[in-house]
């Protein structure tokens, strides 16, 4: 490893890393307050930290024209509807479960690809796609395929975080225009901002402010990792790393996150690694790294 890239490669580690372990501290607050509450909470705490970010990479610029209406858009897309899919369905869905489903999205990307941006998709990658929706299948169904044949898929979580995967794909494929034009972490930034400021509406109509006084001690330590670690730090390392490295490199790191998420998951929330789990998102990750293998 050259020494000028190390710390990308740490950089990189970090922020998946720590986006792995998110579906479990997500799950933690879940259970203490209301998913909109969360959601609302987690972007106050980590907008801040992208704000200085930004201006000290002297990035700061407000959006012109129609870019307000593209980025509310995305913030809609990307926080506000995203995050209360992933935040509901965690209610009922194991945040391992969670990290594998969500693994799946680059295959969605490549099928939005292809149908919408006319990308071309080969035989390798479209087998991809096929052993990643397989792999789901086994990991949702606990390896009783029958179970999804007789419409049971799942739980009511499941599904959501699966809907979530299929938005991300929209959202990235929507956000492909934006980058064209701005730095990814202004871009972030405002699209975290708009779309928290929409969260706000329901957050307030819905007076979800008295819920913050339930969090106990383990609750406020679920929100400020979610908050300031997950979509402050992590994002910024991110960046950094795409900055420095090849994409594909970089990408590389993401199969890292579903298996964070079970390790982590088995150590906080007692969550069983089966057998059945684990072959499935090894089933999931070689379809993904298919559809990715140029």
């Amino acid at each position: 490893m050259q020494k000028t890239k190390f710390i990308p490669y740490l950089e990189a580690l970090f922020a998946v890393i720590v986006w792995g372990a998110s579906f479990i501290a997500t799950k933690i607050a879940v259970g203490q307050m209301s998913p909109i509450a969360v959601v609302w909470l987690r972007f106050a705490m980590g907008i801040p930290i992208l704000l200085v970010a930004v201006v000290m990479r002297k990035q700061f610029a407000l959006p012109k024209g129609n870019e307000w209406l593209y980025f509310a858009l995305l913030g809609f897309l990307g926080i506000s509807f995203h995050q209360w899919l992933q935040s509901n369905g965690l209610q009922t869905a194991q945040a391992t479960t969670t990290a594998w489903i969500v693994s799946t999205s680059p295959a969605f990307i490549a099928i939005l690809g292809w149908l919408i941006l006319k990308e071309k998709l080969n035989l390798m990658q479209s087998a991809g796609i096929v052993l990643a929706m397989i792999g789901v299948l086994a990991v949702v169904s606990k390896g009783d395929l029958a179970t999804i044949a007789i419409g049971k898929f799942g739980t009511y979580g499941d599904f959501l975080i699966l809907i979530s995967s299929v938005n991300w794909a929209v959202f990235s494929i929507l956000s492909r225009r934006g980058l064209k034009d701005h730095p990814s972490t202004r871009m972030t930034f405002w699209v975290m901002t708009i779309g928290w400021l929409i969260t706000s509406v329901a957050f307030f109509a819905g007076r979800s402010y008295t819920e913050i006084s339930q969090l106990d001690s383990r609750g406020w330590m679920a929100m400020i990792f979610l908050g300031i670690f997950t979509t402050g730090f992590a994002y910024i390392a991110w960046f950094d790393a795409l900055s420095h490295l090849p994409v594909a490199q970089t990408g590389a790191f993401l199969f890292v996150e579903p298996l964070t998420s079970m390790i982590v998951a088995a150590i906080i929330l007692s969550e069983q690694i089966t057998l059945v789990s684990v072959l499935g998102g090894a089933v999931i990750l070689v379809g993904i790294w298919l559809v990715n293998r140029k």
